[in-house]
This record gives structure tokens, C-alpha cells and sequence, in this order.
């Protein structure tokens, strides 16, 4: 089966975007980029997450051509394929409809850097404009909001993620939902005060070597 391992893991995330709280029923999406073959796969459309098999997940091109598999691919498929095209950083994509990043994108508010946890997305999470879901201005939204980070809250709709690998995208929605709770409850008591430029340089700089282990001989 070609992409056998990526879809393989997009079935066992897909679940976890239930079980984690980042989602329900049907709502999200998922993709991983396969550089080599120059293929993503990509979660399809409005299935039962538990119900789903490796053979389900859609292998398609970056101009939207099925390559392989029988379902309907996700509708926001272009809002994946286009980081794959203009960013080689990013090798997967996790979009979420998670309960506090929604809120704020309902409120159309960039989450802003009161905790330092959110430097594994950047200095800051922006908000875009509402776009319709599924269109290509969503997708073109996606990706200028995103630049320079690795999350984006996309208005009045939800949050989306990327990383160098599933794991690490499915990670970062994970602690930007966490932001977007700390952000939206210190709104609501208050002012957050908040990390500066300088504060964050240093936080990102050591964003960069946490969790790697040295190599045992």
C-alpha cells in the first residue's frame, strides 16, 4: 500500500484528536508529507475516526489529484498542500477544533505570549479572517498566518499546527490549545502580562534543544 506507514499513523492520531479533546465527531483534519514521493496523505471526509482503516486515508499530489485510495479526501486538502509547497519545514498538518483555541478564533484574537509555553509555535499565535472552510482564501489565509510560526488560529473557525513531523505538528496543537485556555482565563480575570521580544528570543533559542537526549555508546 503506497504511504503505508504515514496513513497508518494519520488513522491512530485521528483518534486522538477525540480522545484528547482536541475535536469532535468528524470535525478536523490530517496530513503527512511523503518528500520523497512528493505525495501527502490526507484524512478523508467526514468519517467516523474509529471506524477507519490505513486504506481510508487519501494519497494525493500537490495540485489535488487522487493518487491513490477510494474515499473523498478531507475539503480542506488544499489547506495542507499548501504548506508542502511553500514551506520545507513543515511535514505535517493537524487541524483542530479544540474548545479554547476556538473561542478565540471566535472572538478573532491572536493568543499573545503570557506563558512562555507558547514558544513551540513561535513568538505569538495570530488570528486570520474568516474564510469559507474548504476554499482556497482559507488556505492562502492559513499560510500568511502562520509565517514564522508553526500554529495559526483560523477565524471564527478553529486552530491549525504543522511540524517536521506528525507527532511533533499534533504537539503543538496540543500546547496551543493549553495556551489558548491560560491566555482566555487570564483575559477573563484581567491583564496577562505578557513576555517581551527579548524574553521570548531566549525562550525560543532553548526551545530548540529541549528533549534531545545525548547518544548513549
Amino acid at each position: 500500500m503506497l504511504m503505508e506507514r504515514e496513513r497508518t499513523e494519520i488513522t491512530a492520531y485521528l483518534k486522538m484528536l477525540i480522545t484528547h479533546g482536541l475535536t469532535k465527531g468528524t470535525g478536523g483534519n490530517i496530513s503527512v508529507y511523503n518528500q520523497a514521493l512528493k505525495y501527502m496523505a490526507v484524512s478523508p471526509s467526514g468519517m467516523d475516526y474509529f471506524k477507519l482503516s490505513p486504506e481510508d486515508i487519501v494519497v494525493m499530489d500537490l495540485d489535488g489529484n487522487i493518487i491513490d485510495g477510494n474515499r473523498k479526501p478531507s475539503s480542506e486538502y488544499e489547506m495542507h498542500s499548501i504548506f508542502y509547497r511553500e514551506r520545507d519545514d513543515i511535514l505535517s498538518v493537524v487541524h483542530a477544533h479544540s474548545p479554547y483555541a476556538s473561542v478565540l478564533a471566535c472572538l478573532n484574537w491572536s493568543i499573545e505570549p503570557c506563558t512562555y509555553l507558547i514558544g513551540s509555535a513561535g513568538k505569538d499565535v495570530r488570528c486570520t479572517k474568516y474564510e469559507t472552510f474548504g476554499s482556497p482564501e482559507l488556505a492562502a489565509s492559513a499560510l500568511k498566518g502562520m509565517e514564522g510560526r508553526y500554529a495559526v488560529l483560523l477565524g471564527n473557525h478553529g486552530l491549525l499546527a504543522g511540524g517536521t513531523d506528525l507527532a511533533t505538528a499534533f504537539d503543538t496543537a496540543e500546547e496551543i490549545e493549553f495556551c489558548a485556555e491560560i491566555y482566555y482565563k487570564c483575559k477573563a480575570a484581567g491583564n496577562p502580562v505578557l513576555l517581551s521580544d527579548n524574553q521570548m528570543d531566549i525562550v525560543l533559542e532553548k526551545f530548540k534543544t529541549y528533549g534531545v537526549q545525548p547518544e548513549v555508546d
